[in-house]
């Protein structure tokens, strides 16, 4: 069964307040359907990286985030993981201000999952960053996982 990596946004969106800005009530709405319809199939997988970034802020809200990601798997930060990283910031694809990003990538990269799935476009699922993030990856003999939000698995459902 092909794996997905959850990132912490996709709990954020779920559990968050809803949004009178109309493309925030669309993610907050794609979020919460592709998570209360089986995630597209897909098996869920998580970090550590992810419950820490999910327990700050407003402890109720902190708490939703950790409720719901409970059950999810967690991935190892194993010390390739750590190289993978360093090295996303190092070549500077990564600012070392969002260092927990490269941290997402480098786990789900390194744990071979299929799917990173995120509403970050700024330093995960960025169209521009993509082909600079897969050669460095695959200079290093891995695969990225391909990078994307909730709606876009859905939209690949066949019942949406």
């Amino acid at each position: 069964m092909p794996q997905a990596y959850i990132e912490t946004t996709v709990p954020s969106y779920y559990v968050a307040r809803p949004s009178n800005r109309l493309s925030q009530a669309a993610r907050q709405a794609s979020t919460r359907k592709w998570w209360d319809e089986g995630c597209s199939g897909l098996e869920l997988v998580t970090s550590l990286e992810t419950l820490d970034e999910a327990a700050q802020g407003d402890q109720t809200v902190a708490a939703a985030r950790l409720n719901l990601l409970h059950h999810v798997p967690l991935l190892t930060m194993n010390e390739t993981a750590i190289a993978l990283s360093t090295e996303l910031i190092q070549s500077e694809i990564i600012p070392k201000k969002a260092a927990s990003d490269a941290i997402h990538i480098a786990i789900a990269t390194v744990h071979q999952i299929d799917y990173l799935v995120t509403w970050n476009f700024k330093h995960i699922a960025n169209p521009f960053l993509r082909d600079r993030l897969q050669t460095t990856v695959s200079n290093l003999g891995f695969r990225l996982p391909t990078m994307c939000s909730p709606e876009e698995l859905l939209e690949n459902d066949e019942d949406y």
